[in-house]
């Protein structure tokens, strides 16, 4: 791993610490991870390998990307206090995005100190052409974990906008409901 690998890698470990401590939800909270993992994006993926099964190993880190990503929003604690929302990662949340990241920063490591003859035979029993298609996989991985992170923040932080915007409308809307169903 180069000192860019470790930068980036250990950059976006400490984007979720940093929410550790409750925060203001700002445009700050958004631009900083999409920041980093545009700058892996730009970086690293050169091109998305189609063929033999290299879009069925991009897809499946996708997946799992996005089930972290969603989660990790999830279990993120979001209030609203006067006009603004505020954001605290707990602890599910966080070990999810330790466990994405890590996951990443992992695999790398043990690529380079002696497991990438492993990956090559994986990659030649199960028709992975090439190095490219794990290096596009593993970064549509974190960006699909983050951008689904930080789009289950930002529903969850409209919908807490939305439901203390109008309080005394959920008993009408409830009624409203009830009557629609009858």
């Amino acid at each position: 791993m180069t000192t860019t690998d470790w930068i980036t890698d250990i950059a976006l470990l400490l984007v979720v610490f940093r929410q550790l401590r409750e925060g203001r939800l700002d445009v700050k909270s958004y631009v900083i991870p999409l920041g980093i993992v545009a700058f892996v994006a730009h970086s690293y993926l050169r091109t998305v390998p189609t063929a033999g099964n290299d879009l069925v190993l991009i897809g499946a880190l996708v997946a799992v990307g996005a089930a972290l990503g969603i989660a990790g929003g999830v279990y993120t604690r979001i209030r609203k206090a006067g006009t603004h929302l505020f954001i605290k990662a707990g602890a599910v949340s966080a070990a999810l995005w330790v466990l994405g990241m890590g996951a990443r920063m992992g695999f790398q490591l043990w690529v380079d100190h002696g497991g990438a003859d492993d990956v090559a035979r994986f990659s030649l029993a199960h028709q992975i052409t090439t190095q490219d298609a794990w290096v596009a996989a593993f970064v549509l991985m974190a960006l699909t974990e983050v951008v689904t992170r930080l789009g289950t923040i930002f529903l969850r932080g409209r919908m807490a906008t939305r439901d203390q915007r109008q309080p005394e409308a959920d008993g009408r809307r409830a009624t409203v409901a009830a009557q629609r169903s009858v």
